[in-house]
């Protein structure tokens, strides 16, 4: 939002929220905050009225029908308020024998829009690298990255660039409208090795890889709530369905992503 707000003015923008207390600080910027419900139409009719492009970021929840259910949702209060354009931002696990949760749901939503009759271009994220800043003491108590992935790279992007690429998207009706598929990578992918290298020069401290299988990783992070989906995506990981590279952000922004080495060294 905040790169929206550079580009285009907090008075141009509006952001639709489950939480309305927890914008506040987009009101305190001059940004029109306003309720929606995924699960109420009402709210995102009222919610989408004189919108000319729409931002549709997925809600966290793993169930499958309800994440589809939302999705359909919005595409009806879309067609009610007279709502033609949308961005849908996606992750790359959407290969058809990609065997992580929610897999299905991100290969569904690009075959659902294309039948939509709607103005669209989705955008594929690969892994957040900014969730392995609070994980770096673990690792360095662990002395070991422990993803089972083997000898597999993934790919990661920041959520600073990530936004970026959504920014752009936003504003420049020549990315998009056009069922245009992009996935917004760092310039390279890791091998864990590797990104632990990174990690010691970043953090003077040494990780290495020893990966736990699949099993032990979900039973590690099953506290969290969200351990056996976890697991089933670095399973995919493991089956090298996540070592995606691409020039996409450069095409979107017009400058490379941020590497992985300065990104660590900015937030760690």
């Amino acid at each position: 939002m905040q790169n929206l707000i550079k580009m285009v003015g907090a008075d141009s923008l509006r952001a639709a929220v489950h939480t309305q207390k927890k914008a506040t600080k987009l009101t305190n910027q001059g940004v029109e905050v306003v309720k929606a419900d995924y699960l109420n139409v009402e709210t995102l009719v009222a919610a989408f009225k004189n919108t000319d492009v729409l931002v549709y970021i997925p809600s966290k929840t793993y169930s499958m029908l309800q994440r589809i259910t939302e999705f359909e949702n919005t595409l009806s209060a879309m067609k009610q308020a007279h709502v033609n354009r949308i961005i849908f931002v996606s992750f790359y696990a959407d290969q058809e024998n990609n065997p992580f949760t929610m897999s299905a749901y991100y290969g569904y939503v690009p075959r659902r829009l294309a039948s939509s009759g709607m103005k669209y271009a989705v955008m594929k994220n690969s892994l957040y690298a900014d969730p392995l800043i609070p994980y770096l003491p673990e690792l360095i108590e662990r002395g070991n990255l422990i993803y089972p992935v083997g000898d597999q790279a993934m790919s990661f992007i920041s959520q600073d660039d990530s936004a970026e690429a959504i920014a752009n998207l936003a504003i420049k009706s020549e990315l998009r409208d056009k069922g245009q598929l992009y996935t917004v990578t760092q310039s390279e992918s890791y091998q864990m090795v590797r990104l632990g290298e990174i990690m010691i020069s970043v953090t003077g401290k040494h990780i290495g890889y020893a990966p736990v299988t699949s099993k032990e990783f979900g039973q590690i992070y099953a506290a969290e709530g969200d351990g056996d989906e976890l697991a089933s995506m670095y399973r995919a990981g493991a089956m090298g369905l996540f070592d995606v590279v691409t020039a996409d952000f450069k095409q979107i922004t017009g400058h490379d992503p941020e590497s992985m080495e300065s990104f660590l060294k900015r937030k760690y």
